[in-house]
C-alpha cells in the first residue's frame, strides 16, 4: 500500500501519465479508465517506454511545469499559514500538494480535448473532404480491404504481386482510418494504375464512412472474428459493419474469404475464396515448412505451381486469391509466379527467426481468434523435438471474453505442445480451464513477469525446439 501511494509522488509520475496517454493513442476515455484501475504507477510503463515524439515531449514539459507551479503554490500557502498571513494556509497548502497527482492526471487531457475540437477536428474534416474528391476523381482501380483480421497481410500481398506489372499505391503499415486515408490521398500522383486502401474498424459505422470517403470500385473482405467487441458488442454487429463495404459496392466486385463466420453474410453475386480454392480455381498439393509454403492452383487444364515465403496453410487461400485476381487484372503467369515468390512474412506476423538452434515463430501482432486457430494448427503440423506455445490471450473480447479464452485453451491443447506458457492476467484462468477441459497434461507455466521471460527466452529454448508466440498484451490491459 505504501509503495502504491508513494508512486503518485515520484519524479517519474509525469512521464508515466504521458506514456499512458500515448499508449492509448491519445484517446481520452481509455486513458481515464486506465488511470482509474491503476494502483501502482511504478509498474505502468512495463513493456515499453515513452516514445519521444514532439507531442509527447511537449505534453511532458507542460505537465512538469504545471506540477512544479502547484507544488510551489502549496509551499507558499503553508509558509503564509505559518506566518499567520493567511488563515488555514497550512491546511490548504498541504491539500494543494497532496492532490496534485489527481488534478494533473485529468488536466493533462484538457489541452488535448480543446486542441482536438477547436483545431484538429475541423482541420481533419477539411482534409477528409478534400481527400474524398481526390479519391472520387482518381482514374485508378480502387480496392478496399475490410475484415476483423488479415487486412494488412492481404494489402501487402496485393501490393507485392500486382506491382510486378502495375503502378500500385497502398496505404502504409496499419494506417487505416479516415485521417490516414486523407494523408494517403494527398500523396497520390494520379498516374497510379491501382490503389489499395485498408479499412480499420473500431465502432459501428466506421467501414461505411471509409467507403464514402475513398470511393472504392472493388472490395475484399478478409474474414470475421471476435474483435473490438467492447464497441460492437456482438460478432453479428461487427459483421454488419464490415459488410457495409459490399453494400456500398451494390454487391458487385466483392471478394470474400469464406468460412463459418462469413457464410451467413455472403450473397450470390459475391466472389469467394477459401482453403479449397479461389474464384473458380482449385488449390492442391499444399506443402508447409519453416521456409515457406507451396501449392498448386488449377483451373480447367491450366495449373500454376506457386511458392511463397509465408508460413502456414492459413496463408494459402489469400495467396491463391491474390494470384487469381492478378491474372484477372492482366498480369502474366510468369509475373504472378514471380510476385508470389517475393512474398515473405511481415514483422511479428508469423515471422520466423532462429535462436540457439530453436525456431521461433513470432506472431505477437496477432490479436484475434482466427490467428490463434492458425497458429495452433501450424504448431501441430510442423515437426520439432519440443514444441512450445506462448500467449497472454486476447484483448477487447467484450462479453465473449470467457467463451473465447476457453476455446483458446481447447485449441492449444489439441495442438499438443510439450510446454504451454501463459502470461498472467485477467483471462489466464479461462485459458487454463480450456486446457484442462481438453485434457492437456504436459507442462504449463504461468509467468508473472512477461518482459523478463521474453528477455531471457534464449536461456529457455534449445536446438530442435519450435516456439510459437502469439499476441502481445499492451500495458493498458490487465
Amino acid at each position: 500500500m505504501f509503495k502504491q501511494v508513494t508512486s503518485l509522488y515520484l519524479p517519474g509520475y509525469a512521464r508515466t501519465l504521458v506514456y499512458m496517454l500515448q499508449s492509448t493513442e491519445y484517446q481520452v476515455e481509455p486513458y481515464i479508465k486506465w488511470i482509474h484501475r491503476t494502483k501502482n504507477f511504478r509498474a505502468v510503463s512495463y513493456r515499453r517506454e515513452l516514445a519521444k515524439t514532439k507531442a509527447a515531449q511537449g505534453l511532458l514539459y507542460a505537465l512538469r511545469l504545471g506540477i512544479l507551479i502547484e507544488i510551489l503554490a502549496g509551499v507558499a500557502l503553508i509558509i503564509l499559514g505559518i506566518n499567520k498571513t493567511i488563515a488555514g494556509g497550512i491546511f490548504f497548502g498541504a491539500v494543494v500538494i497532496v492532490i496534485y497527482p489527481f488534478v494533473w492526471a485529468y488536466l493533462l487531457v484538457v489541452p488535448l480535448i480543446l486542441g482536438r475540437y477547436l483545431v484538429s477536428k475541423p482541420q481533419a474534416q477539411r482534409d477528409i473532404t478534400t481527400a474524398s474528391q481526390i479519391f472520387k476523381d482518381h482514374p485508378a482501380t480502387k480496392i478496399a480491404i475490410a475484415g476483423s483480421y488479415g487486412k494488412t497481410t492481404m494489402k501487402e500481398l496485393l501490393l507485392c504481386v500486382l506491382s510486378e506489372k502495375l503502378n500500385v499505391a497502398a496505404t502504409p503499415a496499419n494506417k487505416n482510418v479516415s485521417v490516414s486515408h486523407a494523408k494517403f490521398a494527398k500523396g497520390l500522383n494520379r498516374d497510379e494504375d491501382l490503389l489499395i486502401i485498408e479499412y480499420g474498424e473500431g465502432e459501428p459505422g466506421d467501414v461505411k464512412r471509409y467507403s464514402e470517403l475513398t470511393h472504392p470500385n472493388r472490395g475484399v473482405i478478409t474474414g470475421l472474428a471476435p474483435a473490438h467487441l467492447d464497441k460492437y458488442k456482438t460478432l453479428k454487429a461487427a459483421g454488419e459493419d464490415i459488410f457495409s463495404l459490399a453494400d456500398y459496392l451494390n454487391n458487385k466486385n466483392v471478394y470474400v474469404y469464406e468460412d463459418s463466420s462469413t457464410k451467413d453474410f455472403i450473397k450470390k453475386p459475391y466472389h469467394v475464396f477459401n482453403q479449397s480454392g479461389a474464384l473458380g480455381s482449385k488449390i492442391s498439393d499444399i506443402k508447409v515448412g519453416i521456409d515457406g509454403t507451396s501449392f498448386t492452383l488449377s483451373k480447367a487444364k491450366k495449373s500454376l505451381k506457386l511458392k511463397s515465403g509465408l508460413i502456414g496453410r492459413h496463408q494459402v487461400a489469400y495467396l491463391a486469391f491474390v494470384a487469381v485476381l492478378a491474372l484477372d487484372l492482366g498480369l502474366s503467369e510468369e509475373q504472378v509466379i514471380s510476385g508470389i515468390a517475393k512474398t515473405k512474412p511481415f514483422e511479428h506476423r508469423m515471422q520466423p527467426y532462429e535462436l540457439n538452434g530453436a525456431w521461433i515463430l513470432d506472431d505477437t501482432y496477432n490479436g484475434n481468434l482466427e490467428g490463434i486457430k492458425a497458429g495452433t494448427r501450424l504448431l501441430a503440423e510442423l515437426k520439432a523435438k519440443r514444441k512450445v506455445y506462448i500467449t497472454p490471450g486476447l484483448v477487447e473480447q467484450g462479453e465473449e471474453t470467457e467463451k473465447v479464452h476457453l476455446e483458446i485453451g481447447n485449441l492449444i491443447a489439441k495442438s499438443e505442445p510439450d510446454l504451454v506458457v501463459l502470461m498472467k492476467n485477467s483471462v489466464t484462468q479461462y485459458i487454463e480451464k480450456g486446457l484442462k477441459d481438453e485434457g492437456y497434461k504436459n507442462e504449463l507455466q504461468i509467468i508473472d513477469d512477461p518482459l523478463d521471460f521474453y528477455v531471457n527466452l534464449k536461456h529457455i529454448v534449445a536446438g530442435g525446439d519450435l516456439v510459437v508466440m502469439q499476441n502481445d498484451w499492451p500495458d493498458n490491459y490487465v
